[in-house]
């Protein structure tokens, strides 16, 4: 009995991940973005090297189309970016967080062919994630996100995809961007929930195992919660987006409750342009 309830357990997983699988799928598709998932995949088609604290495995289906989904809403956040930008002949992106230098690899290969010029830096206080950037061809930074007011760097986009939820100071990162630089735009990608809550799954485990900035969430906001620290921090939003990992209509919208269980609705997305009226009231900085 104890053997076959194992092999029911099993089978009952694979089909959880198959559909769980055919959400992600459906949401992409709802959203238009299938042909910039495509064209992602044929980019970049091993993403094993994606994160430094793990490999992610490539026969995963399920992870890697939950990985490409969620690159896909990023890049395309990072391409409506652009459309707001009066000058694209040059412009100067700099990633924090990168792990690997994939999101810039994506965008050098997908405005190859337009008249824009990209010049790339990477951003990450983790030296094995700056050497797989490297070795990429991509300029990179071995710097905390937080220290990054001390190196003279000028970036016309800042991109921060799943990085503010793992600092400890979110709030002083943002501030210190829209002081020391003359950005144009800060596109930030975060964890989707319905209500605000600490992550630190470790501490709220007992872990005895190490862990490390990559695979530790502190903050984990919904978006409004997010959209008061940005205006706090010396930003205006000027685009927004929820992405979620399952389609707004059809039966696999009911698989939102088991994402809420095991992971997050999705993420949410925001294009921001410096803005101090908010943050030059706080006479406390």
């Amino acid at each position: 009995m104890k053997y076959l309830t194992t092999i029911l357990i099993k089978y009952l997983k694979r089909i959880k991940k198959i559909i769980l699988t055919k959400s992600l799928a459906a949401s992409t598709k709802e959203r238009g973005e299938l042909e910039l998932k495509n064209k992602l995949t044929s980019i970049i088609p091993d993403l094993s090297d994606q994160y430094s604290t793990w490999k992610l495995d490539m026969d995963d289906t399920f992870l890697v189309e939950k990985i490409r989904s969620q690159h896909t809403f990023q890049i395309n956040s990072v391409l409506k970016a652009i459309q707001f930008l009066d000058d694209k002949k040059i412009i100067n992106i700099v990633d924090v967080g990168d792990s690997s230098g994939t999101h810039l690899t994506y965008l050098k290969y997908l405005l190859s062919d337009s008249s824009i010029n990209i010049n790339a830096l990477s951003v990450n206080l983790d030296e094995t994630a700056i050497s797989k950037i490297k070795q990429k061809g991509i300029e990179a930074l071995l710097c905390r996100a937080e220290d990054l007011q001390k190196h003279d760097i000028h970036a016309d986009i800042f991109l921060s995809f799943e990085m503010l939820e793992h600092l400890f100071d979110p709030i002083s990162f943002l501030h210190s961007i829209s002081e020391n630089s003359n950005c144009k735009f800060l596109i930030i990608t975060v964890p989707y929930l319905q209500k605000s809550r600490i992550g630190l799954r470790q501490v709220m485990n007992n872990s005895r195992d190490e862990f490390f900035a990559e695979n530790t969430h502190i903050f984990e906001l919904c978006p409004s919660d997010w959209d008061m620290v940005f205006k706090f921090s010396g930003w205006k939003i000027i685009y927004s987006d929820k992405y979620t990992q399952y389609p707004k209509s059809g039966l696999l919208n009911l698989t939102k409750h088991e994402w809420r269980r095991i992971d997050f609705d999705g993420f949410y997305g925001v294009i921001l342009k410096i803005d101090d009226s908010f943050s030059k009231k706080y006479k406390s900085w």
